[in-house]
């Protein structure tokens, strides 16, 4: 359609129609054997006339059920319009790869951007229109279970992800190309900050900080072209953040440009109860829409309450056309008014989805976000010839997806042991399971271990002890597992920690137990065969941390790019008490951001640094040039990461702030000339009144493999 017809369309709805076109139900509403439904959906008071209208539906999926569900649809809607169908495809479809934070550890973005392409072909095939995806919220504390979700800790890097899961996501021309989804930018806003790091909680930031930080991801997702936005579930300045017009209406639409869907949390409208800024749901549903909220997810305020607000006065139909303007827009974006049935097809579902070319993709993107966190003496990598003991916690063997791989399939997963077969036989394996209510280690266990050569320990976290609601207070490894690792460690044999988890660990207790440390966070459909590959060799570990490490959970939030103190603890006053420290442990991470070993040596020559003036200013542009070599015997990738600090600004500036990388591939003995560049647009940041410049003065310009082991150099800039 084009615009004339759209607004034609538009003109022809009934109020009611509009309002059904703003309400988000999920698919148990279009299951014919439910013929009741309790709790949420029961308030929904929904009747045929009223499903008719509905504009959206989460949650379910196939091509088959979509285009039966899509065809009833049309039948009864009297102007035809098609039903959006969303759903959770978060780290892929049915094909899964590694969480996001673990698909962040590459800092390949064209990686990102592959990964949510196939994840939008599969779901599209599958019938599906929008994702709700990319999670861009900046994170900092390990303690919240959804930093799984999230890419890291720093703003810079966020930026580029959530460009480039929008890129794969939509493509060029969603009309056109049916084999690609709609994205959804969340959470709106500052989600990844709540309080102690507990779920849902109450967030709280400086208006600065929050533009600084925060929006950065939002702004870069939104200029990318995500399609809709989705609201978050915390209060942020005393307001939960889908009743905060402010927030939405002049921060969202006006400061970031953002004209798309923006979307509810589930329930979160209704949520509002029991934060206690709305009564009842006419109240909220109320708030909703005047803050900006165009689709409801699933509580029944804006179907059950709309008309009547708009009838006593207080609100104005303006804001329902507004509204069901841009969902309309958003259909037509996607082409659905001229192909309802889009994507969907059952005949390419079969051939599609879970594809071994995808498979393939999803286990070379899992073996590159492995982080490589020790490895005493080179225990790794391993050869054909060792005989290993593996240890899983038991049932957990194929439990490598993560808690939000929607349509992903544990039982069709490669198991860590399952990939160890691909190198080595069943008679050079030892399998063992842990009990996880058994606190003592059976004895006969140590005597079954006492002729291999090595241990591989699979420890970590369930996937129920990470992702949304699964906040904890202790991110150590679970006990048995801690106590299990002392008790391996009397055999005297090399232990290899391979972890799945979800999020950054205190591994205080084990890191000095054990030989070499792995970390594979959730690895997806392909984990077995991705880790397997590492551990033999067959690749070379080059994942990087995009969220640091703790050595103590009191040290949480915990993250590189702090701001200094007044008092700030440094090499030469570490016997000083009143300092910006702790008594029982030093501020440093257990493993900083940035970090990640390999199984060969990068060497890095000193940095040569030229200050010019820019082409089309009389501003200074700093010039890097540096000189990496192999010097090892492997072939592997390095990450060169480049670091700045304004020494002296308007308001206290963090002690270092990543600006650029370079991810290089390296033959043995082979250097590579890297060569960075920085302009005055770099260096800028927010003032206290929100205003964004730089000024001239001294900066500290950093280059290393990881945020704390860098060469630092000092230049003065002129930005006058």
């Amino acid at each position: 359609m084009d615009s004339i017809q759209l607004k034609q369309l538009l003109s022809k709805m009934t109020r009611d129609e509009k309002i059904g076109q703003m309400v988000q139900l999920a698919g148990e509403f279009y299951k014919k054997e439910d013929s009741e439904n309790t709790g949420p959906m029961h308030e929904m008071n929904m009747t045929p006339e009223k499903m008719a209208t509905i504009g959206s539906v989460l949650g379910v999926s196939g091509a088959d059920t979509l285009i039966t569900i899509q065809k009833e649809h049309l039948a009864k809607s009297r102007l035809g319009i098609p039903l959006l169908f969303m759903a959770d495809v978060i780290h892929g479809y049915r094909t899964i790869f590694p969480v996001p934070l673990g698909m962040a550890s590459t800092w390949d973005p064209d990686l990102i951007e592959e990964s949510a392409t196939i994840a939008a072909k599969e779901a599209a095939v599958s019938g599906l229109h929008v994702t709700f995806s990319p999670m861009v919220d900046l994170v900092r504390d390990a303690r919240w279970g959804r930093v799984m979700e999230s890419t890291g800790e720093d703003p810079y890097l966020n930026q580029l992800y959530a460009r480039a899961f929008v890129r794969g996501y939509q493509g060029k021309d969603l009309a056109m190309d049916k084999l690609r989804v709609a994205a959804c930018i969340k959470h709106f806003a500052g989600y990844g900050a709540p309080i102690a790091g507990r779920e849902y909680n109450t967030v709280e930031l400086s208006k600065r900080t929050l533009k600084e930080m925060y929006l950065p991801a939002y702004q870069a997702g939104i200029e990318e072209g995500s399609k809709l936005v989705m609201t978050s579930f915390n209060s942020l300045d005393g307001v939960p953040a889908t009743a905060n017009k402010p927030l939405m209406r002049d921060v969202l639409r006006k400061e970031l440009g953002f004209e798309g869907v923006l979307i509810s949390d589930w329930a979160s409208v209704g949520e509002m109860i029991p934060h206690g800024i709305a009564e009842n749901l006419k109240e909220a549903g109320g708030l909703a829409i005047t803050a900006g909220v165009d689709i409801e997810m699933m509580t029944g305020a804006y179907l059950n309450h709309l008309n009547e607000l708009i009838d006593e006065g207080e609100i104005g139909e303006e804001l329902i056309n507004e509204a069901v303007w841009r969902i309309l827009t958003l259909k037509n974006d996607l082409g659905l008014f001229e192909s309802p049935y889009r994507g969907a097809n059952s005949a390419a579902e079969k051939t599609t989805v879970f594809s071994q070319e995808h498979r393939a993709k999803a286990r070379g993107i899992a073996e590159e976000s492995i982080v490589l966190l020790k490895n005493k003496d080179q225990t790794l990598p391993l050869n054909i010839h060792q005989k290993v003991a593996l240890i899983v916690p038991e049932g957990q063997a194929k439990d490598v997806l993560g808690a939000w791989s929607w349509k992903g399939q544990q039982s069709e997963s490669v198991s860590l042991y399952e990939g160890l077969l691909q190198h080595i036989s069943k008679e050079a394996i030892v399998l063992k399971t842990i009990d996880c209510s058994i606190k003592e280690t059976p004895k006969d266990w140590l005597t079954d271990l006492n002729d291999v050569d090595v241990i591989i320990a699979a420890f970590g976290e369930s996937s129920y002890m990470s992702g949304e609601g699964a906040s904890r207070s202790n991110i150590k490894l679970p006990s048995e597992q801690i106590q299990l690792i002392k008790n391996l460690r009397t055999l005297n044999k090399p232990i290899i920690l391979t972890l799945v988890n979800g999020r950054p660990l205190d591994l205080t207790d084990s890191v000095d137990e054990v030989a070499s440390i792995i970390e594979t966070w959730f690895p997806g459909t392909e984990a077995g065969s991705a880790v397997a590959n590492v551990l033999y060799g067959k690749k070379n570990p080059s994942g990087k941390l995009t969220m640091s490490f703790p050595k103590a959970v009191g040290q949480v939030p915990l993250y590189y790019n702090q701001d200094n103190t007044g008092r700030p603890l440094t090499a030469f006053n570490q016997e000083d008490k009143y300092l910006s420290r702790y008594l029982d442990v030093d501020n440093s991470p257990l493993f900083p951001f940035g970090y990640g070993l390999s199984y060969t040596r990068f060497d890095y020559s000193p940095m040569q640094i030229s200050v010019t003036k820019s082409a089309k200013s009389q501003d200074d542009e700093v010039k890097l040039a540096l000189t990496i070599k192999n010097s090892g015997e492997l072939a592997g990738a390095e990450v060169v990461q480049l670091y700045s600090r304004d020494k002296v600004g308007k308001v206290v500036r963090p002690i270092k702030e990543l600006k650029r990388f370079k991810k290089i591939f390296l033959e043995p003995g082979e250097s590579m000339d890297v060569a960075f560049s920085l302009k005055k647009e770099d260096f800028k940041y927010i003032h206290q009144d929100l205003t964004v410049s730089v000024e001239s003065g001294e900066f500290d310009l950093m280059v290393g493999s990881n945020s704390e082991d860098v060469e630092i150099k000092t230049v003065y800039l002129n930005f006058d």
